[in-house]
């Protein structure tokens, strides 16, 4: 399951987008709700892709590459609640989730590790990378696991990125944010986003200090 999700992922981080464009005077952020439990606010200026598009898309290449049911499965009931990009080179934001009623199988905290982690090891096929990091960090009663890892494109070394992912575990769901930062102002969106899962405030998907400089 895991190889089939990240595969799916990565699809969406790498494929073009149709955006859509911003309304002219837009509130400085939109906050994109799931009824799974969970909400993620970004600013408006970012470009937000009908999901529903993308989705389609990136399901059809990750089936083709499942080896059991159980992944193809997995692909089936992974939901895109959010994929936006924004500036030139783009920088990408996706989230997933996938609801436990569908899968017919809850995670535990223990595996949510083994969920959220082998991004890098799909981006090896195009990127160079450096050494990960891997933390886990409490966001009021629940508890998030997190991958950073800096990379270049292959045959464009001019070119630098980071690739970060962050993955909760809810009652209904396990949802995973993940983005490809060209700058270190879209990442900063991205970190600071306001994340709220189920019952908790408020507040940014990844701490301020949480990942080493």
């Amino acid at each position: 399951m895991k190889a089939r999700l990240l595969a799916f992922s990565l699809v969406l981080l790498s494929a073009p987008l149709p955006a859509q464009a911003p309304a002219t005077g837009a509130p400085a952020f939109h906050t994109y709700s799931n009824p799974l439990g969970f909400s993620y606010a970004i600013a408006a200026d970012w470009e937000v892709a009908d999901s529903q598009t993308v989705s389609t898309q990136a399901r059809d290449k990750a089936a083709q590459s499942a080896t059991s049911e159980a992944e193809k499965k997995g692909v089936a009931c992974v939901q895109v609640g959010l994929t936006a990009r924004h500036g030139d080179p783009a920088s990408v934001i996706v989230e997933v989730a996938l609801p436990f009623d569908c899968y017919g199988q809850q995670f535990t905290q223990d595996e949510m590790p083994g969920f959220g982690a082998g991004v890098a090891e799909g981006l090896k096929q195009n990127f160079d990378l450096g050494d990960p990091q891997v933390i886990t960090y409490a966001s009021g009663a629940h508890h998030l696991w997190s991958e950073r890892v800096y990379g270049t494109p292959k045959g464009q070394p001019e070119r630098h990125y980071t690739i970060e992912i962050s993955c909760a575990l809810l009652s209904k769901a396990a949802v995973c944010w993940m983005t490809m930062a060209a700058d270190n102002a879209s990442l900063a969106v991205f970190e600071h986003g306001a994340v709220t899962l189920e019952s908790d405030p408020p507040v940014a998907l990844v701490p301020a200090g949480t990942f080493k400089q």
